[in-house]
């Protein structure tokens, strides 16, 4: 509920500070006078759009404040949204430089946060909103948001959009089938070329080594073999050398014992050349010319190499290629498989189907009821025998379902209804759209509702039947309402007056709440004009009575 709102610097509005309580709210004055400006003010605040004409002349900025008492559900949506819950303040700053602030509880927000939130606070039917009934998507959100269907509504469109999701795959797959045909064909060779050859992790590697080995086999005998000579052969080979060097500084090491490290370090060189011996002797036991084996090697040297280049990738990598295109194969194979997409398909649109025909029950539930209530206030607004029909034709499937919603009207007994955008008059139009406003309203969602001027055409006994119809909404709902009738300004629980005047030739815009005593002269003023008799006062009186 809305509990005040703070205006400064808003049009001819200087400051004013007004207190909201609960049930049906008025607000009445001259023509001119303001009276809408409060309308457009909260607007602001809710997240509308403005420009830097809504200053007031001669100030740098207007600044707006609306304080609600949140519900369980505004709460929910604060915390998911990380603003505090305790209170709920909206706020908007419009400056000269064409800047626009946002706030919600002291902390900057977007605009469309702001707008998110204030959709579920206040509902606001403008003047003209009426014209809106007259196209049938407007006719078709009414009678789901009366219906409370925005559950199943979200349900639908998740379900639509999967449906055409894979609907457009299937679509896409039969218009280039012919194109992954071949492509599927030329993954097929690429991968049994490649499974053919084999290639392994590390091959390339060991048999790049083995090449080398195998191809310089006689350099390496000969070298090691001369290498063993020198270390171990039978004349003036290295070790003897060490030998005897070793005994002779054995000896000398009796007569001078600094000398014993040195014969530590030639019997470790002569241990280190005997091992280099044996490990020689070893790899030439090993290495052995063998010319059909190193042709072998080259062969396979080869394959590698010619596949490397035909796949433009390094002969190390042939088996991560061969995986790559095994899992490329798989993929496109799965997507091939046409019936099973189709088989999808069926059961996107049979799952969508479903729940369009269960929507589509509900709409058909509530049209009845809808219809039979918007009737029966009809007879109450100057529409005798006249009557109100919400009918569902079907439709192809959409986002919104497979019906498309139409309200038509009679105005009259013994007539048919018709379209409402062909038949009814401005006068109607504008007593249907309020009565449908009250009963179709979005209850269970939005605890402000706003009126302004929606009872423009209308007078007399229907003008008294309209504030009726306010007032009993403002006993399940805060209700304000922008109103030039003193039928309807009478049934309100609460009234203020929008009044204008000249100082220093700059006019301002002031609000003050109306006593019982001031609520019965304003009635008056708005019956008779001008001059006021006491008959007039009397009048006023008896109205406010009843």
């Amino acid at each position: 509920m809305l509990s005040s709102l703070h205006i400064r610097d808003f049009v001819i509005v200087e400051k004013t500070d007004l207190h909201f309580e609960d049930g049906f709210t008025v607000f009445s004055g001259e023509t001119g006078a303001g009276k809408s400006i409060l309308i457009d003010a909260l607007s602001l605040a809710l997240g509308g759009r403005t420009d830097v004409g809504v200053i007031r002349e001669g100030c740098e900025r207007t600044e707006i404040s609306a304080v609600f008492d949140p519900n369980p559900a505004v709460a929910d949506w604060l915390k998911a949204n990380g603003f505090r819950d305790e209170e709920l303040i909206l706020r908007r700053i419009i400056t000269q430089q064409a800047k626009s602030r946002a706030f919600i509880n002291d902390s900057p927000c977007t605009l469309s946060q702001l707008k998110a939130l204030g959709e579920m606070l206040v509902d606001i039917h403008g003047q003209h909103q009426h014209q809106s009934l007259l196209q049938n998507t407007a006719q078709r959100q009414l009678l789901d948001a009366h219906a409370q269907l925005g559950g199943l509504l979200t349900s639908l469109a998740e379900r639509w959009r999967t449906w055409q999701e894979n609907q457009q795959k299937l679509d896409d797959f039969l218009k280039h089938e012919q194109q992954r045909k071949l492509e599927q064909e030329h993954l097929q060779w690429q991968v049994q070329e490649l499974s053919n050859l084999k290639p392994q992790a590390d091959e390339w590697e060991q048999i790049d080594q083995s090449f080398n080995r195998l191809s310089n086999a006689a350099a390496l005998l000969e070298g090691a073999g001369a290498v063993v000579e020198q270390l171990d052969g039978e004349e003036q080979s290295i070790i003897t050398m060490l030998n005897r060097c070793l005994q002779k500084i054995q000896q000398l090491s009796s007569h001078d014992s600094s000398l014993a490290p040195i014969a530590e370090s030639l019997d470790a060189a002569r241990i280190c050349c005997v091992e280099a011996t044996h490990d020689l002797n070893r790899f030439l036991d090993e290495v052995e010319l063998d010319p059909q084996r190193l042709e072998e090697t080259e062969r396979r040297m080869r394959q590698l190499f010619d596949a490397a280049k035909k796949f433009n990738s390094p002969p190390e990598s042939l088996h991560l290629v061969l995986s790559d295109l095994e899992s490329r194969l798989a993929e496109l194979e799965f997507g091939l498989n046409v019936d099973a997409l189709q088989e999808l398909v069926a059961q996107n649109k049979q799952a969508y189907m479903q729940l369009a025909e269960e929507l589509s029950a509900e709409r058909q539930k509530t049209a009845a009821t809808l219809s039979k209530m918007v009737t029966e206030v009809m007879q109450t607004l100057a529409m005798q025998g006249g009557r109100f029909e919400v009918a569902l034709q079907p439709a192809a499937p959409s986002i919104h379902g497979i019906d498309q919603v139409q309200f038509n009207v009679a105005g009259h007994a013994g007539t048919t209804p018709r379209p409402l955008n062909k038949i009814a008059s401005g006068g109607e139009l504008a007593r249907i759209s309020l009565a449908l406003s009250v009963i179709a309203n979005k209850a269970g969602q939005v605890p402000t509702l706003i009126f302004d001027e929606v009872d423009t055409g209308i007078g007399g006994g229907v003008a008294e039947i309209v504030g009726r119809l306010l007032r009993q909404l403002g006993s399940d709902h805060q209700v304000l309402c922008v109103t030039h009738l003193a039928q309807v300004a009478a049934c309100a629980h609460h009234h203020f007056e929008v009044s204008k005047e000249e100082q220093d030739g700059t006019t301002r815009s002031s609000i003050k709440p109306l006593n019982e005593q001031q609520r019965i002269h304003e009635v008056a003023r708005m019956l008779g004009g001008l001059n006021i008799s006491e008959t007039t006062l009397k009048h006023a009186a008896e109205m406010l009575k009843h």
